[in-house]
C-alpha cells in the first residue's frame, strides 16, 4: 500500500497554502492526502469559564477548521482522497511520528503563532529537523507555489553522490516534466593559490559524479549544472527567487538529538523565496 502525503493543518492561511500545494503533489504522485491537526486541546477542554459558555469549544474549533481544510483539498482537485485525524499530541511529535509512515510531510512555513514577524515557524523548524521522510515547507509567492517557473533547485555539497536529495530533486523534476538546475557552490580561502577556473573544473566533477546515477535513470530529464562562487546557503537562497522548488539534504545522526539541520537547510528554509523540500540522509 502506497504512504499517503501527510499534510500538518491548524487553521492558519500558511497552513491552506500547503494544503493547495500537497493537493497538487499527491495527484502528481498518485497519492492519498492524509490532514492532521494535533493539539493537546484535550487538557484544557474542561477548563471553561461560566461566562465563556456561549463560545464554541476547542472541539468545534477544530471540527470547523479541519472541515475547512477539506472542503479546500477538495475544491483544489476533488480526485484526490483525502483522510483527516485530530490527534491530542504536541504538533512536533505528532507530525514526526507521522513522518515514520509518510511518503512526505508538508507544513506551512508559519502558523497559529503569537509572534508572526518570525521567518519561520517553530514548528516546521522542528518537523522539518527531525522527520524521517522528506518534510517539504511551502513558502514564497503564489508563482513559485503554483510551479509557474517550470525548474527545481538542488544544492548538493561534498560527499552527494546517489544521496535521497539527488534522488528526490530528479523524482520530482521528472515528474513535473521541468528542469533540474544542480549547484555547486565553491568558495577560494584566503591567500588560497588555486585559480577560479581550477575551482570551477573542480566543482564541475563534483556535480558530475552526485548526479550519474540520476542521470542513467532519467535520460531525458533537461538538466543545468551550475557551479558558483560565494556561500552556499546565500546562492540558494538567491536563485529561488525563480524556483519552484529548493531541495537540500539534512544529514540525520545515530544517537544525535536535537535539530539536526546543517547551515545551508536552516537558512534556505528561513530565506527561500519558494517552497523548500529537507531530505534526510543517514550519515
Amino acid at each position: 500500500m502506497e504512504r499517503p502525503l501527510v499534510v500538518g493543518i491548524d487553521g492558519s492561511d500558511p497552513s491552506l497554502e500547503a494544503v493547495d500545494w500537497a493537493v497538487d503533489e499527491a495527484a502528481l504522485h498518485g497519492l492519498a492526502l492524509r490532514l492532521v491537526y494535533a493539539s493537546r486541546w484535550e487538557r484544557y477542554e474542561g477548563a471553561v469559564s461560566a461566562d465563556s459558555s456561549d463560545r464554541p469549544s476547542e472541539q468545534e474549533l477544530i471540527d470547523t477548521l479541519v472541515g475547512d481544510a477539506v472542503e479546500s483539498a477538495r475544491h483544489r482537485n476533488p480526485a484526490v482522497e483525502v483522510v483527516t485525524d485530530v490527534l491530542a499530541e504536541d504538533t512536533v511529535t505528532a507530525l514526526v511520528n507521522e513522518s515514520r509512515h509518510a511518503a512526505m510531510l508538508v507544513t506551512g512555513a508559519r502558523g497559529r503563532e503569537t509572534f508572526t514577524g518570525r521567518l519561520l515557524g517553530s514548528v516546521s523548524l522542528g518537523v522539518a529537523a527531525r522527520a524521517h521522510c522528506p518534510v517539504v515547507v511551502v513558502r514564497g509567492d503564489t508563482a513559485g507555489r503554483e510551479g509557474a517557473y517550470r525548474r527545481i533547485l538542488l544544492g548538493v555539497a561534498d560527499m552527494d553522490e546517489g544521496s535521497s536529495a539527488i534522488r528526490f530533486a530528479f523524482r520530482e523534476a521528472a515528474a513535473r516534466g521541468c528542469e533540474l538546475e544542480v549547484v555547486r557552490a565553491w568558495r577560494r580561502r584566503v591567500h588560497e593559490s588555486a585559480d577560479r577556473r581550477q575551482h570551477q573544473q573542480t566543482a564541475a566533477a563534483q556535480i558530475d559524479a552526485a548526479v550519474a546515477e540520476g542521470v542513467q535513470e532519467h535520460p531525458t530529464l533537461a538538466l543545468r549544472r551550475s557551479t558558483v562562487e560565494g556561500p552556499p546557503h546565500k546562492v540558494l537562497v538567491e536563485r529561488s527567487a525563480a524556483a519552484d522548488l529548493v531541495v537540500v539534504g539534512a544529514r540525520r545522526r545515530q544517537g544525535h538529538f536535537g535539530l539536526q539541520l546543517g547551515r545551508v537547510a536552516h537558512t534556505v528554509l528561513h530565506h527561500s523565496q519558494c517552497p523548500v523540500a529537507v531530505v534526510p540522509q543517514t550519515a
